[in-house]
């Protein structure tokens, strides 16, 4: 099987400081990737390298999507190939509603014109999925936004695009039972065959409805050990020592979530 997405010896800089270093990944299509490590080893960063965020810079490396290189390629023409990534934190943007949002972004990614009325009756069954009602389309975009609205805007965006590649970052992070409820069934109904997931996680939580096919772990910027969902598990259990350990790495107290690199 080819890989939808490859990763070949990526290393990527933010600004001088390198945080990536020779990271090799195959994600073939059908497969849901976990990635855990500790605050700052490189999670998020993995993330924006794939999305080209202009901030994150390939120094080394090549990163593939369905066999061709896409590092030449801008954001939006990655994303018009068919990849995702929801933020950990997504911005407020006042006076665009969600509705103008999510409509301007499918014709973007389509370059097809859309009736208005139309794309609306197409939103009303993924309202209903996410627990929310139509009034919410009338709102400016994450503005006084609760975490979870805001993390629901964004499976509402995926569902929307329909991406063949989703990267999900801390989509857990901060929101209630009954939020993290609805947006992992949501992700997991999403899913088939022919698309790929990527969950970057501290918890366990998002995964509740999605069995992941492979756990990842990110240390110092490297990929250090792989397993399966009994890898992600253990973490959740014993923290990340016992691969300090392995690596013959110094113990630390474990860090609760929080932002990295």
């Amino acid at each position: 099987m080819s890989c939808l997405v490859e990763l070949k010896n990526v290393s990527v800089n933010v600004e001088d400081k390198q945080i990536l270093n020779g990271v090799d990944l195959c994600i073939n299509p059908g497969e849901v990737h976990v990635i855990m490590g500790p605050n700052g080893a490189g999670k998020s960063t993995l993330a924006n390298a794939i999305m080209a965020h202009p901030k994150y810079t390939l120094t080394q490396g090549d990163i593939l999507f369905e066999g061709e290189s896409i590092v030449e390629l801008s954001a939006d023409e990655r994303a018009r190939k068919g990849i995702f990534l929801s933020f950990q934190t997504p911005i407020e943007v006042p006076g665009i509603t969600v509705e103008e949002f999510l409509r301007t972004t499918k014709a973007q990614v389509s370059d097809e014109k859309i009736s208005i009325l139309k794309f609306k009756k197409s939103l009303m069954p993924h309202l209903k999925d996410l627990d929310l009602d139509e009034e919410y389309l009338d709102r400016y975009l994450n503005v006084g936004f609760s975490g979870g609205e805001k993390k629901k805007t964004e499976i509402l965006q995926m569902k929307v695009l329909d991406p063949k590649f989703i990267m999900l970052d801390e989509a857990d992070s901060g929101l209630d039972v009954d939020a993290v409820r609805i947006v992992s069934e949501n992700v997991a109904k999403f899913m088939d065959e022919t698309k790929s997931l990527l969950i970057i996680t501290h918890h366990s939580e998002i995964l509740t409805s999605i069995e992941p096919d492979f756990v990842h772990v990110i240390m110092n910027g490297k990929l250090v050990k792989s397993g399966n969902a009994a890898l992600g598990e253990r973490i959740q259990k014993e923290g990340f020592n016992f691969i300090r350990e392995e690596l013959g790495l110094k113990p630390v107290e474990e860090e609760s979530s929080a932002q990295e690199a």
